[in-house]
């Protein structure tokens, strides 16, 4: 007899369940075989480029060079002058990236296409051509090029030139031009017109700069306009002006005259003296004199400089370095301060390191020649000629008060003028300059008023009573440091 069926129900095989993660990536696997299986378009850039030069712009060589951020409007005039002629002409496109600003972009990165998948980014695309203006000298502008790709046709010869303008925003902080040519000479020999045309249409030839570091350690040059200067206003003992005026204006005129009978061009001018004597005033009554020559300013913590302004001074010579207060540097080493001795060797060597035929001036100034190192102030080729400028004599005092007095109406006793250049016996030009201002702010002012007269547009009066108080001022209650700083003796 057969068993009865039993009433329990069979137990089934559990189902596992899928989890979340095991689908998401399951998914994701799709989607990017998906996209990997769809056909991929030629990155815009890439095409442009085969369009230009009828090849393929991944085989073609790319040359590139990088610039100094000072350089960018020397860049832009090269570039201007060389795209003039009528036989040539150029395309510019901008290139827009979410890459370029941090880490920079070449002519090979806008070749390839941009990550794709499922995270994947765009890669470079066309955008707005990008300028920068940069600012020269009397209020003069440059709108220069700081990023953009130019397609340009020489003839029948194709170039592309990327510029990479430099920016405190990336890590390079140095421009950059790229150039793609159908072989690498011909993009050669374009960076070499590049350098020539940056050398001939300088900005900065015959102007008066000086240099300034940047954040970076980048460095930038600026423009200067001196005062004119006459040489009535350079009030010195007799024979001391003429002597530097043949040292270097003389120098200037016969430049080819020299050369030709063998003569160096390179010299080195020191101007020492007491402070306020005129050094300075000297110097840039020089530079006005020269106009066709660039001058170089170093000054405080420009000093750090010196070697990149003497390698701008032989690049734009003819040319004059104008160090002042050089024994800030240059002291004797066993009184230096620590970190002085390396501007010292720095400048001594950059001095002889000049060829014969080198037309650069070092002008120095300097209120301790006693403390200068010997090799500095002694040795022929680095400072062939040391000039004193004295404090004034009685002559160039009488001559100081013409000259500081003018637009003034002084009104002194009969014996005025001469008792004022006896009682400022040993003194400087910046004592007595500043002795007859402060007279004529004396005669303006109401008594016992720190106001002026309202109304009074009259020539302003000076008297002796006024140029007494001045001196008692200046020379007591200002004490001895208010004499010392204004080149007084004591």
């Amino acid at each position: 007899m057969d068993n009865p069926p039993s009433s329990s129900p069979t137990p089934s095989t559990p189902t596992s369940a899928v989890s979340a993660g095991d689908f998401g990536a399951a998914f994701k696997g799709f989607l990017e075989r998906t996209v990997a299986a769809a056909p991929v378009a030629e990155p815009v850039f890439a095409a442009r480029l085969r369009a230009h030069f009828g090849t393929d712009p991944a085989a073609l060589p790319i040359v590139a060079e990088q610039f100094e951020p000072s350089e960018h409007p020397n860049l832009q005039a090269a570039l201007d002058a060389w795209l003039q002629p009528r036989e040539r002409s150029f395309e510019a496109i901008g290139v827009t990236s979410e890459y370029k600003r941090f880490n920079g972009l070449g002519l090979a990165d806008i070749l390839t296409p941009g990550r794709t998948g499922l995270v994947g980014g765009s890669g470079p695309t066309v955008g707005p051509v990008e300028y920068v203006n940069i600012a020269l000298d009397q209020n003069r502008v440059m709108t220069c090029l700081q990023f953009g790709l130019l397609l340009i046709r020489d003839g029948e010869l194709p170039l592309a030139v990327l510029v990479c303008g430099p920016t405190e925003r990336t890590v390079r902080d140095k421009g950059q031009v790229e150039v793609m040519a159908a072989d690498r000479d011909r993009a050669r020999a374009f960076l070499a017109d590049l350098r020539a045309g940056m050398h001939e249409g300088n900005v900065y030839r015959g102007h008066v700069v000086s240099l300034a570091l940047e954040r970076f350690g980048s460095m930038r040059v600026k423009f200067h306009g001196l005062p004119t200067i006459a040489r009535e206003d350079i009030v010195l003992a007799d024979g001391v002006l003429e002597r530097v005026e043949r040292h270097t204006v003389g120098f200037a005129a016969h430049r080819d005259r020299l050369l030709t009978a063998g003569r160096h061009l390179r010299r080195g001018l020191l101007l020492h003296g007491q402070p306020g004597t005129g050094k300075t005033l000297t110097a840039m009554y020089l530079a006005g004199r020269m106009r066709e020559r660039t001058v170089v300013l170093l000054t405080g913590r420009e000093v750090g400089l010196i070697p990149r302004a003497c390698a701008m001074a032989r690049l734009l010579q003819p040319s004059m370095v104008i160090l002042e207060d050089v024994d800030l540097i240059a002291e004797e080493r066993d009184r230096q301060q620590p970190g002085c001795t390396p501007l010292l060797f720095e400048l001594l060597n950059e001095m002889d390191g000049l060829g014969d035929d080198a037309d650069v001036i070092f002008l120095l100034t300097s209120n301790r020649p006693d403390l200068l190192e010997p090799a500095l102030a002694a040795r022929p080729g680095r400072v062939d000629l040391a000039v004193e400028v004295p404090l004034p004599d009685a002559s160039c005092r009488r001559r100081l008060f013409d000259l500081y007095g003018h637009g003034l109406t002084l009104r002194l006793d009969a014996d005025g003028l001469d008792r004022l250049v006896d009682r400022t016996e040993g003194v400087s030009p910046a004592f007595i300059r500043e002795l007859l201002r402060k007279a004529a702010l004396l005669a303006v002012l109401p008594t016992g008023s720190s106001g002026s007269r309202d109304g009074d547009i009259d020539a302003i009066v000076v008297t002796d009573q006024h140029l007494d108080q001045a001196m008692h001022e200046l020379v007591l209650d200002g004490g001895e440091l208010t004499r010392r700083l204004l080149g007084a003796a004591s």
